[in-house]
């Protein structure tokens, strides 16, 4: 499923985080960074991967499709990441 939506989570401190993605020009926010906190790759025996492990998380799947496995990604990296406890 194709993400039509872009997040961002303004931490108490004002820093932004958030998905990268292009409907928001990180750029025209301030001074950006981008920092690869998953990987999504082909699994052996078919299917597709979700690799958090640079963000310290899980590997999801294997899942049928890949944009499945990009819809893991995202919610696990939001969930995990990006949204404040409480």
């Amino acid at each position: 499923m194709f993400r039509a939506t872009q997040e961002l989570f303004v931490t108490p401190d004002g820093a932004v985080r958030g998905l990268y993605g292009q409907l928001i020009d990180a750029d025209a926010i301030g001074d950006s960074a981008v920092v690869r906190a998953s990987h999504v790759e082909p699994h052996p025996h078919g299917g597709w991967t979700a690799d958090l492990s640079p963000s310290a998380g899980p590997v999801l799947g294997p899942f049928p499709l890949r944009s499945d496995a990009l819809t893991a990604e995202a919610n696990w990296l939001t969930r995990n990441l990006l949204t404040p406890p409480g």
